[in-house]
């Protein structure tokens, strides 16, 4: 794994120095739009509304418009702001860990130390497994701040980002009334059907069933020949995207078994 970020978690004089690792990763197969008649790849640009003109991406500045009036803030005046110069994750307050509504849960990384000794970190760590804590923590990432927990998993310190209270919608469902009425015998049977079902949640034991359909299909298209090739269609601006599933490497290998199969067919046809 390669580090997002540096930086230390810090809490009164206490100093943890650490890097910032992504805990997940998109799996997905990548797909590109292409145009249905022959297969060219379809792109977008970004065109200025009024003079037309495409616009390089080092010419581009960020904007707020509230409907009438539209301020332009420059890269300068982003990183002039305060938030943006810190490295710092500064614990706000340590909290029960069952007062953290898994609704407010965002995205996941993991801490590594990042000094020669690891005794802060471990320190860290293993008081917030004896308290049964997790740390409220402010810091900022990619010109955004943000508000995380930070707690443990295994051995390994994380930090998961959290949502802000306004950005959780309220559940008002004129449908859920008082008047629902639930018998005795209802709940009963109910309870009896959730124990047929009851078991132990292992994450391993499912997969996403239409990504591996997904990749059958183009390996099956691939090895029947039914693809195009990516330099004449795409033309000299494809992007490889790097290496995104290990089924990637043997699609590619298919694709050039395909070509030489059908050039030597059509080799021994000419030759006939």
């Amino acid at each position: 794994m390669r580090s997002i970020w540096k930086g230390a978690v810090t809490f009164g004089l206490v100093n943890v120095p650490v890097k910032v690792y992504s805990a997940t990763e998109d799996h997905d197969v990548s797909l590109h739009q292409v145009h249905a008649a022959d297969g060219g790849r379809i792109r977008y640009q970004r065109v200025c509304e009024l003079d037309g003109e495409v616009v390089p991406y080092a010419e581009i500045d960020r904007a707020y418009d509230d409907g009438v009036q539209t301020v332009v803030l420059t890269k300068d005046d982003l990183a002039a702001l305060p938030a943006e110069r810190t490295r710092e994750i500064d614990v706000v307050e340590f909290v029960p860990s069952d007062q953290v509504d898994p609704i407010l849960l965002d995205k996941p990384y993991y801490l590594e130390p990042d000094s020669a000794s690891a005794k802060a970190y471990v320190l860290l760590r293993e008081t917030l497994k004896r308290t049964d804590r997790t740390a409220i923590v402010r810091f900022t990432l990619r010109q955004k701040t943000r508000l995380a927990a930070l707690r443990v998993r295994d051995d390994v310190l994380m930090l998961q980002t959290l949502l802000w209270a306004d950005e959780v919608r309220v559940a008002q469902f004129p449908s859920l009334t008082d008047d629902v009425k639930i018998s005795d015998k209802e709940l009963e049977l109910s309870a009896a059907l959730v124990d047929g079902f009851a078991s132990d949640f292992e994450p391993a034991a499912f997969v996403d069933e239409y990504q591996q359909e997904l990749r059958t299909l183009i390996a099956a298209k691939l090895e029947q020949g039914d693809a195009i090739d990516t330099e004449e269609t795409f033309g000299a601006r494809a992007e490889t995207g790097g290496e995104v599933i290990d089924l990637m490497a043997a699609l590619q290998a298919s694709v050039e078994r395909s070509r030489a199969a059908r050039e030597a067919a059509q080799e021994r046809s000419e030759a006939g």
